[in-house]
């Protein structure tokens, strides 16, 4: 649990691949963190004879399901996941497979055999955090070292309390730590929470490369709901898990012609405001997006990629059905949904290896509740009160993956999410928040003794709940 860190739109919000923030992205970025580590200790790559990986805790139980060997290999090779072609990832690892030999950041050519050198410790846990991994290197000369990290859900890397590969620490004109410290800067200035974030974003960045940033998180958000909405079959992994999101797509929109995404949007606002229509239409969005996670496609961490439909979901929402789809409105939007993420990674987790599926799926539903309820008009308080709401009706979720996979019941998960989101916003914004008797915080306090006292079955471990009574192969309805 972190305390007094700054934290940036674009820590919250990352563009990666999934189909894990912790599992997946968190281990990439520690290879490269690790890579760059070398090359500042020894000047070049060159001198490198031997890497291994070694896997602990969460990551050993869930790695072959999330990709975790996978991406640590990526890394290794010094490959961005953000501009990483993804579709070169299965034949990438293949070719390595085969050859035995792994091109270490590009330039040093390493004997590298991944069946022998990515290790799972599967009974053996590290006492930081159940995320842990250990690069080992030897040189030509016969030195060796070793560099354990850390990922701590959202794509986050430490090593032992230091935060690595994040936004610098900054001085924030406006500090917050928890709700309580963001509600009494939105009283003294009188700005919305949005407001104070982007104030804050000052001091990383100009305004227009904050805009320009945000902007780009949404587009990735928005492509990659399209293309889920527009992909047929199964889903990797053994699950036999049938895409929904693509025939949901046709079944909704009856042949309604259209070419590309504001077409699109256009053909499902044709079809009317309907209850029923627009519960459909939020399920497809996030079906589209994490079954895209799951067939390690491109996708935002919101905060996490296991609850990454959730966000763009209530966004699609907001701007179809809400008439929303104004750049200013967008930002608005995600400013304010990356301050609560960042109240509850400071206040208690966004780790599902730490917290269960609350910490995931539970955060990313009150992230978009708040950021949607300021969107259509509601105060400070309301979107605090709606975050307040759609956690405090997530509290307990385990994470139980089934077969180690991001699938069942992780995929269903965010759509659930969704809806509770949009129904928090209008609780919110029909309510009175000065009545309220939970606030953010309380709930936020509460979130994190809940996952200290969870069983560590319900983990992200795979090792209890519908991970141990859901036969490997049983095709989802």
């Amino acid at each position: 649990m972190q305390q007094s860190e700054p934290i940036s739109v674009f820590d919250i919000f990352k563009i990666g691949v999934g189909p894990s923030s912790s599992h997946t992205l968190g281990p990439w970025k520690a290879a490269l963190i690790f890579l760059q580590a070398l090359k500042e200790q020894k000047g070049s790559l060159e001198t490198v004879e031997k890497v291994q990986v070694l896997l602990y805790g969460s990551l050993a139980k869930t790695g072959v399901g999330h990709g975790t060997d996978v991406a640590c290999i990526l890394g290794l090779l010094g490959a961005d996941p953000v501009t990483f072609d993804v579709n070169k990832i299965t034949p990438t690892i293949e070719g390595i497979r085969a050859s035995k030999i792994l091109s270490l950041g590009g330039v040093q050519d390493i004997r590298f055999d991944p069946d022998t050198d990515v290790v799972f410790y599967m009974n053996e846990s590290l006492p930081y955090h159940p995320n842990a991994l250990t690069f080992l290197c030897r040189f030509k000369d016969g030195e060796e070292i070793a560099e354990t990290y850390y990922s701590v859900g959202g794509g986050f890397v430490e090593k032992e309390g230091v935060k690595l590969g994040g936004s610098e620490v900054a001085d924030l004109q406006f500090p917050v730590d928890n709700a309580q410290q963001l509600l009494h800067w939105c009283i003294k200035t009188g700005l919305s929470i949005s407001e104070i974030v982007a104030e804050n974003e000052h001091a990383w960045r100009s305004d227009v490369a904050t805009r320009e940033g945000v902007l780009r998180i949404v587009e990735v958000m928005k492509e990659c709901v399209y293309r889920g909405c527009h992909i047929e079959g199964v889903l990797p992994g053994g699950l036999n898990v049938v895409r929904r999101a693509g025939i949901l797509n046709k079944r909704l929109l009856k042949g309604a012609a259209y070419h590309d995404f504001d077409s699109w949007m256009a053909a499902i606002r044709a079809g009317g405001n309907d209850f029923k229509y627009i519960l459909d239409w939020v399920s497809c969005f996030a079906l589209a997006v994490n079954e895209e996670n799951a067939s390690f496609s491109r996708v935002v961490t919101a905060p996490t990629n296991g609850a990454a439909g959730v966000i763009p979901a209530v966004l699609m929402y907001f701007m179809v059905f809400c008439d929303g789809y104004e750049e200013d409105k967008i930002l608005q939007y995600v400013l304010c949904a990356s301050e609560i993420g960042s109240i509850f990674k400071k206040g208690a987790t966004i780790s599902a290896a730490m917290g269960g599926c609350q910490a995931e799926i539970g955060v990313s539903s009150a992230m978009a509740a708040a950021g949607l309820t300021e969107c259509l008009g509601g105060s400070a308080r309301q979107c605090m009160m709606a975050a307040e709401i759609a956690m405090e009706h997530h509290l307990g979720l385990t994470c139980d993956p089934v077969a180690g996979l991001v699938q069942v019941p992780c995929i269903e998960r965010n759509t659930m999410g969704a809806i509770k989101a949009i129904t928090a916003c209008q609780l919110a914004l029909q309510s009175n928040p000065d009545k309220a008797r939970v606030s953010l915080d309380v709930v936020v306090k509460t979130m994190w003794e809940t996952a200290l006292d969870m069983n560590h079955k319900y983990k992200e471990t795979a090792d209890g709940g519908l991970a141990i009574h859901i036969p490997l192969g049983l095709k989802e309805c």
